[in-house]
């Protein structure tokens, strides 16, 4: 039985890696994800035979856990709508963090404080290390995520919240005070004196979730997108540190997976912020709020119509979309589509400009445009699209603020200031959907609004484009 078990957790890991290679191309998401799942599938049906077969558990309460699980977990992700997707993500990344915090409690119980790890005389360090090194990030992860829910589902607020100058020693000391009783209880565990107090590994738990906390909660909104990437990286690591004390090859290796490809993730979307990983952790610009002037000169912005914005999209030659967060609230992506079909139709070519940090997860905007079947080819990365806004006629922006504010490029007072931007700036002419003159999630003014060549198309980005579509049918 043995050889069985291995073999199906080999055929799980090829399917987790060839699934990982699909997620690299829009093309090739889907089924990349589907494998990867089936993968899963066979891990956790190899896993439950090795449990069968070595006549450990409580079958009951394992089948109780699997239908909680999915009774739990499949109906959110069903209805959850696009615009609410990275709050599930965070929520989905937070169970797994928390899982593994709770299999790391639950192993120094049943090892009487890790001691029962002992073979021989000495016991395996390494069982114990890895056991409350997952208790430590799991819990972090756990918490943190929490709180990255709240503040997108705006339970809490998007800017910073924390106290100040005091907040980073307050977390080194936290982080300090937690690796103090894990290393109390490892070196309990490897003593003759006997097993530790539950009331360390407790602690434990209690201070590291209380750094998850206090780690995320001063984040402003804008670096939520790379938040989320950190956060489902220390869960995979925390998972594979899980899965060492068990000897658990299916966690040891997925975990392995998700902490390597979120580590490289985030590292990636932190360089297109031009910003570094621990500047972030360490708080940031946040978001919601007042926005005032850099220089107290009070501007008017320039608003325009549906059939104007019509008429200068219809006659010219190029059109760029710059989708931001208020294309998801809206759910206009669809309304998006059908406008820029009947663009096309005229003889206008009709592209897509996605910024790294769009939206409010990693790949947010490409998830909604390929909803609406929007062609991959159409949407260009930052890099691909930036040379073209200059020679580019009219650049249409769907609630995108942060990543066009030309402040991050011209103004070296600006919070976001060397931030890569989309040069929506440079183009003929910039027509920008918004509800109202508010900030984005950075609580930032953007000058782009008021710029000469750019106008305002106020109200609900669904009806506003819907609007277009209907007069640009008229011409």
């Amino acid at each position: 039985m043995e050889y069985l078990v291995n073999a199906l957790y080999i055929v799980a890991f090829s399917m987790f890696i060839y699934g990982l290679m699909g997620l690299t191309g829009p093309k090739t998401a889907v089924r990349g994800n589907q494998i990867a799942a089936v993968g899963m599938l066979i891990a956790v049906v190899a896993t439950l035979i090795s449990i069968r077969d070595a006549e450990m558990g409580n079958w009951i309460l394992i089948a109780a856990g699997l239908v909680i699980g999915v009774v739990l977990g499949v109906p959110p992700a069903l209805r959850t709508k696009m615009t609410a997707m990275p709050q599930l993500v965070a929520l989905f990344n937070g169970v797994g963090g928390g899982t593994v915090a709770l299999i790391a409690y639950a192993e120094f119980l049943d090892s009487d404080g890790f001691t029962a790890f002992q073979h021989g005389e000495s016991p395996t360090v390494h069982i114990v290390i890895a056991s409350l090194f997952a208790a430590v990030i799991g819990s972090i992860s756990f918490w943190g995520s929490v709180i990255a829910f709240l503040k997108l589902q705006e339970t809490l607020p998007g800017r910073p919240i924390g106290i100040g100058k005091l907040q980073q020693p307050l977390n080194a000391l936290l982080l300090i005070a937690a690796v103090a009783f894990s290393v109390i209880i490892g070196i309990k565990a490897i003593s003759p004196e006997g097993p530790t107090s539950s009331l360390w590994i407790v602690g434990v738990l209690v201070l590291s979730g209380i750094l998850g906390l206090m780690v995320v909660l001063p984040i402003g909104g804008a670096d939520m997108p790379v938040v989320i990437s950190l956060l489902n990286a220390l869960t995979g690591l925390s998972a594979a540190a899980a899965g060492l004390a068990l000897n658990n090859q299916a966690m040891i290796v997925a975990g392995m997976i998700v902490g390597a490809s979120g580590t490289i993730l985030t590292n990636l979307m932190a360089k297109a912020m031009n910003r570094s990983i621990p500047a972030i952790v360490a708080g940031g610009f946040g978001g919601g709020g007042e926005a005032p002037t850099s220089d107290g000169v009070v501007r008017t912005a320039k608003a325009t119509s549906a059939a104007d914005a019509a008429i200068q999209m219809a006659y010219a030659n190029q059109v760029i979309v710059v989708p931001g967060y208020g294309l998801a609230v809206a759910q206009a992506q669809h309304a998006v589509k059908d406008m820029a079909k009947l663009l096309e139709s005229k003889g206008v070519e009709v592209k897509y400009a996605i910024h790294p940090v769009a939206g409010r997860m990693p790949g947010h905007m490409n998830v909604l445009l390929a909803e609406a079947d929007v062609s991959y080819d159409a949407m260009k990365e930052m890099d691909d699209i930036n040379d073209e806004f200059s020679r580019t006629d009219v650049t249409l922006v769907i609630g995108a603020n942060d990543v066009t504010n030309p402040a991050a490029r011209n103004d070296p007072s600006s919070p976001i200031h060397g931030m890569p931007i989309l040069n929506v700036d440079q183009s003929k002419s910039v027509i920008v959907l918004k509800r109202s003159m508010n900030s984005g999630f950075a609580g930032i003014e953007n000058p782009l609004f008021f710029a000469e060549g750019t106008s305002m198309l106020f109200g609900d980005a669904k009806k506003s484009v819907s609007e277009v579509t209907e007069e640009l049918k008229a011409l």
